[in-house]
């Protein structure tokens, strides 16, 4: 890594689903990103759907998944985390692809600072419903099956259940969710006095907020709606930047 050159992070960029301007707005930012950055990280949801079954891997990615090997070819590592709509990768984006691929919370260092690292689903209160759900989907059993059916037919099974596709902007239970998370971002922060970072998605809502002095909450937003990214250098606080038409 190049320590002068900032982390940069972004999250539920949800392609597949993604309108084709927002698929062209984050291809143009990963471009940025590969010149810029001195590690990228993709908090989870890249992919609206994504699978590696038995047979081959879900269908229709090879532009952002060539893009992301020359990336990494290139010398920059990207760490992807899996989250509650791509968490089934594996050694096809591992080895394949070169990145690093996540499917827990880390706590790393992240431009000189102590952070969490984590998607969001399955934090904090609330959201019983779907922490059974999450523990059926990701059952090895569950997987197992799954990954027996041909990839056309699994990638409509998911397209199927996703209902990213004309969502609006986050409200109601999202909103209350969202609020849930940063609750438990700060109740971490509390809880663990040497970190001094916790980095989360899945809200769809953009969010720096300095906690105690030094110390932070951060959320990159979404490509469905912000089209927002963070930016993480080892001066200055964490700061969210739009991406419009090739510019911050």
């Amino acid at each position: 890594m190049t320590p002068t050159k900032p982390v940069l992070v972004a999250s539920d960029i949800h392609l597949g689903a993604a309108s084709a301007n927002q698929e062209r707005a984050f291809m143009a930012w990963l471009r940025h990103a590969g010149g810029a950055a001195s590690w990228i990280i993709l908090n989870g949801d890249l992919f609206d759907f994504w699978f590696e079954y038995r047979w081959g891997t879900t269908r229709g990615h090879e532009n952002v998944l060539d893009m992301l090997r020359r990336i990494v070819d290139g010398g920059v590592p990207v760490t992807l985390m899996g989250g509650n709509h791509d968490w089934w990768g594996g050694a096809y984006l591992r080895e394949e692809i070169g990145l690093e691929f996540l499917q827990h919370p880390v706590t790393r260092d992240i431009a000189g600072r102590r952070a969490f690292l984590a998607h969001g689903d399955g934090l904090g209160r609330g959201d019983t419903g779907y922490h059974l759900l999450r523990s059926l989907l990701r059952g090895r059993a569950t997987r197992w099956a799954f990954g027996m059916l041909p990839p056309a037919v699994g990638d409509q099974i998911g397209r199927m259940v996703s209902a990213t596709e004309g969502r609006g902007p986050p409200r109601g239970d999202e909103l209350e969710r969202a609020a849930a998370l940063e609750e438990w971002a700060v109740g971490k922060l509390k809880e663990e006095p040497d970190l001094e970072l916790v980095i989360l998605g899945h809200t769809h809502i953009p969010v720096v907020r300095e906690v105690a002095p030094g110390r932070w909450y951060a959320n990159p937003g979404d490509w469905i709606f912000h089209s927002t990214y963070l930016t993480l250098d080892r001066s200055g606080q964490p700061r969210v930047s739009r991406w419009r038409d090739g510019t911050t």
